[in-house]
């Protein structure tokens, strides 16, 4: 559905309309009620300098509208959660994984993951609904897990072979808080060879 059939004649330049010609354009408006996708369309063009603005200007201004109008971060330092990737590079290779959440801002989290630390939008958060007994016992699976990160970050590096950084990553993304014998082994021969 286009939104822009009630739109005066005003809007334009000279008289003139400035309607959308791509779909790209008009997609990221969807979420939003018809009187704000009027909204961020008069803000997309304005912001194009009063031509048809590119979908990522478009995107731009529905995200602006949306943090604007968002509920307040209900999360919470300590809570447990699962990472939704949706459209976010730097999540690429951890969606589904759990966080802890370890500082809550207006409209972001920073969360503590297998590999760092991560400030994200709220989109990108699912909480799993712990008790808060559950997320204490996360809580110390994530501190005693941290040595285990720390010898993973040594070891880990681009360079690696594809089949080597999937067995480190798997590594720190475990839900508990030791190591398999073998994966001992496996993780000594790394630092071993990386050492030398």
């Amino acid at each position: 559905m286009v939104p822009f059939q009630e739109i005066p004649d005003e809007m334009g330049t000279n008289g003139s309309q400035i309607l959308p010609t791509s779909e790209r354009q008009v997609r990221p408006m969807t979420k939003l009620e018809p009187h704000k996708q009027q909204e961020v369309w008069l803000t997309a063009v304005e912001l194009a300098g009063g031509k048809v603005p590119t979908g990522r200007i478009v995107k731009d201004v529905v995200q602006r509208i949306m943090e604007r109008t968002k509920i307040p971060n209900t999360y919470q330092i300590g809570e447990v959660c699962q990472i939704l990737t949706k459209d976010n590079p730097e999540l690429r290779g951890k969606g589904g994984c759990w966080a802890i959440v370890s500082a809550v801002n207006d409209f972001s989290c920073t969360i503590r993951v297998w590999d760092g630390e991560y400030t994200i939008g709220l989109q990108h958060l699912k909480s799993y609904n712990y008790l808060p007994a559950e997320c204490e016992q996360m809580q110390l699976i994530s501190d005693a897990c941290g040595g285990l990160r720390l010898r993973i970050n040594r070891v880990y590096s681009s360079g690696l072979e594809e089949s080597v950084q999937k067995f480190l990553e798997s590594l720190g993304k475990l839900n508990r808080a030791s190591l398999t014998a073998l994966e001992e082994k496996l993780l000594k021969v790394l630092e071993s060879k990386i050492r030398d």
